[in-house]
């Protein structure tokens, strides 16, 4: 009983994320403060359910919730509900949250509504390890990173064209000015690269201890060795080539493509990872 109760809140608050949304769309539409706001606190109100969520997962396993794809799937979104709300508080750049929570729902509509969430507990168990869950941890971090990064090169193309086409106005305005968008994608990457870094190092050290026989050349790691490359090169063409703008931004946004493809993709072919049940 306890459990079914559980999970109709759970469902319930999916919809109040889809009604934040959806008033975000229309403050983006029709410049709408009143319906801002309420998204917002809305949002807040998501982000402690799925806090409380995750703490009783954690309670009830014994373990933090990333080892199987529908747990990475929540703590992703998890993830990016924390530093849009964090950074719409400390910076108040408009529409970041909009188009951060658009990506995070669509995460947790496939967390909650996929067809098959039959996770397999014993594989789960047998893959705790405290290097493992660093490991993914911080691979998830790093991609919330990268997601909002993402956002923000989205927000600069949309003001270019806005900029280009004389198209003034409230929304031109709210989006803030291009080099503290250009700006925000770039440090938020600089915090990703890193991160990512590390956590592939973690990665391959837990492989070589507990899958002996592994391929090197599995689909997993050579996708996120690639996600590793393209954002190293986005580093180095915006410090190195003092490339900017457009440019920079579509690198920003194909280089984001590839942590999707690695993420939801590459994962299932994976001959070992976290996903396969």
């Amino acid at each position: 009983m306890l459990e079914m109760y559980m999970t109709r809140l759970h469902e319930f608050t999916v919809v109040l994320y889809a009604v934040s949304v959806l008033l975000y769309f229309i403050d983006f539409l029709h410049n709408d403060r009143r319906a801002n706001r309420f998204a917002f606190w809305l949002l807040a109100i998501v982000w402690v359910l799925q806090t409380i969520f995750l703490f009783l997962y954690v309670k009830k396993t014994g373990r933090f919730p990333v080892l199987t794809i529908f747990e990475g799937l929540y703590f992703y979104a998890w993830v990016l509900i924390t530093l849009s709300l964090a950074i719409n508080k400390l910076l108040r750049v408009d529409f970041t949250v909009f188009f951060t929570n658009v990506l995070g729902f669509i995460v947790m509509a496939i967390h909650t509504f996929a067809p098959v969430q039959v996770e397999s507990e014993v594989l789960a168990q047998k893959l705790v390890s405290e290097l493992l869950l660093i490991h993914i941890t911080m691979a998830i971090l790093s991609y919330g990173a990268f997601s909002l990064s993402f956002v923000f090169s989205l927000l600069y193309l949309l003001q270019y064209d806005l900029l280009k086409r004389k198209k003034w106005g409230k929304r031109l305005i709210r989006l803030g000015d291009l080099s503290k968008l250009e700006h925000m994608s770039y440090v938020l990457t600089v915090i990703g690269v890193p991160m990512l870094l590390l956590a592939l190092i973690l990665g391959l050290q837990w492989a070589y201890i507990k899958v002996p026989d592994v391929s090197w050349f599995d689909s997993k790691i050579v996708g996120s060795f690639i996600v590793l490359i393209s954002y190293s090169c986005y580093l180095y063409l915006r410090v190195r080539k003092q490339v900017y703008g457009k440019t920079l931004a579509y690198w920003n946004i194909a280089s984001f493509f590839i942590v999707l493809i690695n993420f939801l993709l590459f994962g299932s072919l994976s001959a070992f990872h976290f996903w396969n049940t």
